[in-house]
């Protein structure tokens, strides 16, 4: 009972009602949620900092920002949501502020698209080196088919296209990127997509800024030819990963275009299937037949991985 009455404390006061209506739709900053409320720094932060402590809102810091949205999880979630249900569709500040939330997301989304767009010859030029896209998002949905997946993380998620192409078919799902202006795409790309079970957060891949065994599946799509440490990154991918989760990493089989090390940061040129394998079972994952996608000259690779259950056979 105490759990519930802080909460309904917590969300008692008309600004805090405007708070959860807004970060319901997606992850704001202090700035940009005084620009929609009107209202000083202080006052907001001050709101903000007691219905986190409520467990009605995710406080997740990003260098010298902190993105607020509503919990994902827990009982301040459940009961944030329920009061969300009793808010009228029809109230006119409500209204107000969803119009300055278009504003805000039309300006994000604009910067967001400037950056790429001043970008996007390195992935295009890249792209045209090995099999289509859609091909390799096809076989990594039929990876997952059939799996009821509830929390999804992608290691260096950058534009976000992994959560694009699985957000629809998981509860939830976090991407991961140390880059403010590549997960700025994301969110973008995010937003534009309504997947409001998404999100996106600044941290190393290599220190992942999630417990252990909070996710039934991870991704690290074209990410392990740019670590310093590919194996480390495999570890931590094992170590969020929970018993019966599965594992995708997609990337490149070996080739011998030194361009891409010498124009495009790669540091390895492509991954042998034994040395990914080798990778998993330090890990203790099991190794789950690897999907061959051939390009012209660059071969994809998806290579499976599972956390066995304990006391299951593998």
């Amino acid at each position: 009972m105490e759990g519930v009455l802080t909460g309904l404390r917590a969300a008692a006061e008309p600004t805090r009602l405007r708070l959860l209506h807004l970060l319901s739709q997606g992850e704001l900053t202090v700035t940009e949620l005084t620009q929609i409320l009107g209202q000083s720094q202080p006052r907001v932060s001050r709101h903000l900092k007691l219905m986190c402590e409520a467990g009605l809102l995710d406080r997740f810091p990003e260098g010298a920002w902190v993105f607020y949205r509503l919990a994902a999880k827990g009982n301040g979630a459940t009961l944030a949501r329920h009061l969300l249900d009793l808010l009228p569709a029809a109230d006119p500040v409500l209204a107000l502020d969803q119009q300055r939330l278009t504003a805000i997301r039309g300006s994000r989304a604009e910067r967001a698209q400037s950056y790429f767009s001043a970008n996007a010859s390195r992935w295009d030029e890249i792209r045209s080196l090995h099999v289509d896209d859609a091909e390799v998002e096809k076989a990594l949905l039929g990876i997952f088919a059939g799996r009821s997946v509830r929390d999804l993380v992608d290691m260096g998620t950058g534009t976000g296209r992994v959560l694009e192409v699985l957000g629809p078919r998981v509860e939830r799902a976090t991407g991961i990127d140390l880059s403010r202006e590549m997960l700025s795409v994301a969110r973008a790309n995010l937003e534009r997509a309504g997947l409001g079970n998404c999100m996106v957060r600044q941290g190393d891949i290599t220190q992942l800024p999630l417990p252990a065994a909070t996710a039934d599946a991870v991704t690290i799509h074209q990410v392990l030819h740019y670590a310093a440490d590919p194996a480390a990154v495999v570890a931590e991918a094992a170590r969020v990963l929970e018993p019966g989760g599965r594992l995708a990493v997609i990337d490149f089989a070996p080739h011998d275009l030194e361009i891409l090390r010498d124009q495009h940061a790669h540091r390895r040129l492509g991954f042998e299937n034994a040395e990914v394998e080798g990778w998993f079972k330090t890990v203790g994952l099991t190794s789950r037949p690897a999907v061959s996608l051939p390009g012209k000259p660059l071969t994809v690779m998806i290579w499976i991985a599972e956390k066995p259950v304990q006391g299951a056979l593998a």
